[in-house]
């Protein structure tokens, strides 16, 4: 129509390399990646973020996101073939990530090799295209850890989970390039509590599998990617709950019983298929030592806690490019928005809030890095309560940048805010981190000592920080237990930003850090974000929108 003009409009944010425009990684690659191995590294993951910052990624995520997996169980004979089905933008995006060494490569090198620091910088360059596909992605990552617990299953599968194959399809995983791992641990009855899980698990002998077979009975209530190729599974036998490993499919091609009730319809991760799973004489072996399943299973959830911080900083960082991007294209009274004070105030508060998510996951997978269990028992805990919780109001504030824009499913944030909350739900909700932190504060002193030191590398360089870092020493050492239990979200909020602020003052722009100390640790700061001291503003926006500035 001849009336119909269209200006003011923001171009495409594609063509930018996720990796290249993100200081943090480049400066974390040449902090915690050995000399030796950085140049490798930095051609992967320049390569890696070349192709999250394309239109074609940006496609994929979208067509993922909108035509979410349909659940077969019947073929068209009327036998039970218990499939998904999904979009072949999925394929894309699990190929992208798998070949690009995501899952479980990191765990077949040495420690100190820089290898998990490597996957934490390309996890937080990638996932934030599409987050479904990173479920799948961790738990094949994690599985490692547990199966290590038998070591004849390790040396079986342990190859095909760090492989670099994505080779989709229910086969005989001896006949497949990789494998993919899920997991089945709650029930519907119980939840985070798998104490009260009503699976059991029966020793037969001479089953169809290698090591302390069991069939297993029972329905599990959340399944994520049940079209992987084996599953750690929670399970009673008469000597408690133990740990079992479930193939999809026996060794003679014939398929495990293994019976899919419905896909879940969820809020977010609308791109990953979620399940429940019935149980009936199904075949597992026995990981780790019977009736200690939890045992065995819980570095693995360690593992996965740290792709809930890896993987919500993730979703921080785009919103937060996406917001920064059209506001600096987006004219207002006169004036880009990005020029505008007030929202260079909330611009540079949220680049804040990224900062110290990512700042901390990626530490976290130094510690992990370089055999630093003890900080990594407690800091993976610290950093998935707050990071997780921080997300949802993070991504919230981005979208409101982009006005009713950001309300437009096209514009990709609506996405991303209905991703947000998953992370503090999954690998326990806010309440379960709270109480494993207070578990490790009372029962592990090697792993507050841990905390403590790492915070003490701070001091000295901010007066206010150093008060925090002596409140976070004594409230450890004088836990009351009348009251430890109440408190322990108190306590592990503070933890995570004194955390976060001390990494910041070691490593972020001068002007970041001092921000972060006042207005998180200082009091300047007020219920929302946007509300930094008009001084902190001006010595500090310059150096923050540009950290979130793309190319």
């Amino acid at each position: 129509m001849a009336t119909h003009r269209v200006v003011n409009q923001v171009p495409p944010m594609t063509g930018h390399n996720t990796f290249r425009s993100d200081p943090l990684l480049g400066e974390a690659v040449d902090r915690w990646i050995p000399e030796g191995e950085r140049p490798a590294a930095i051609d992967e993951l320049t390569e890696l973020g070349a192709i999250a910052g394309s239109e074609k990624a940006r496609i994929w995520a979208e067509q993922a996101d909108t035509n979410p997996p349909r659940l077969r169980t019947h073929d068209r004979w009327g036998h039970r073939v218990d499939e998904v089905e999904f979009h072949p933008a999925w394929h894309d995006l699990m190929d992208t990530a798998v070949g690009a060494g995501l899952t479980a490569e990191p765990w077949t090198r040495p420690l100190g090799s820089g290898a998990h620091v490597r996957r934490a910088a390309g996890y937080l360059a990638w996932t934030g295209v599409e987050a479904g596909h990173g479920c799948p992605v961790t738990m094949t990552y994690a599985a490692v850890l547990a199966l290590r617990h038998s070591p004849d299953l390790a040396a079986a599968w342990e190859p095909k989970l760090a492989s670099r194959t994505y080779d989709f399809g229910l086969r005989d995983v001896t006949d497949k390039g990789g494998a993919i791992a899920g997991m089945g641990m709650t029930e519907k009855q119980g939840g985070s509590d798998v104490r009260s899980n009503e699976t059991t698990a029966t020793r037969v002998a001479d089953g169809p599998l290698a090591g302390d077979t069991h069939r297993l009975t029972g329905h599990k209530w959340f399944t994520s990617a049940p079209m992987s190729d084996a599953f750690l599974v929670l399970a009673q036998t008469p000597a408690g709950v133990s740990c079992f490993l479930v193939p999809r499919v026996l060794g003679d091609g014939t398929r495990n019983p293994f019976a899919l009730q419905r896909l879940k319809d969820k809020l977010g991760d609308r791109s990953n298929a979620s399940s429940e799973v019935e149980f009936d004489g199904t075949w597992g072996t026995l990981v780790g030592e019977e009736g200690h399943g939890v045992r065995t299973i819980i570095d693995m959830v360690g593992a996965t806690r740290l792709d809930c911080v890896l993987g919500s900083a993730a979703t921080m960082r785009a919103a937060l490019v996406s917001a920064v991007h059209h506001t600096s294209h987006r004219r207002a009274f006169g004036r880009l928005l990005v020029d505008q004070p007030l929202m260079r105030n909330v611009l540079t508060d949220l680049v804040l809030e990224s900062e110290a998510a990512s700042l901390l996951g990626l530490r976290l997978a130094a510690a992990v890095d370089g055999g630093e269990v003890d900080l990594a028992r407690i800091g993976v805990a610290v950093g998935k309560y707050h990071v997780c919780k921080r997300t949802a109001p993070m991504i919230a504030e981005a979208l409101e940048c982009l006005g009713g824009n950001g309300y437009v499913e096209e514009h990709g944030l609506a996405r991303l805010y209905r991703q947000a909350p998953l992370n503090s739900i999954w690998e326990g909700s806010g309440n379960v981190n709270a109480l494993d932190v207070l578990r490790a504060a009372t029962r592990e002193p090697a792993a507050v000592a841990a905390l403590v030191a790492e915070l003490d590398l701070a001091r000295g360089a901010d007066a206010t920080l150093d008060r925090a870092i002596d409140e976070a020493r004594a409230s450890l050492g004088s836990l009351r237990p009348e009251d430890a239990e109440t408190d322990a979200r108190r306590l592990v909020e503070r933890l995570a930003v004194t955390l976060q602020a001390a990494l910041m003052v070691r490593h972020s722009p001068t002007a970041l850090a001092a921000a972060f100390v006042r207005s998180r640790l200082g009091g300047e700061h007020g219920m929302s974000f946007g509300t930094l001291p008009a001084d902190v503003v001006r010595s500090a926006s310059g150096d923050a929108i540009a950290r979130a500035t793309v190319s």
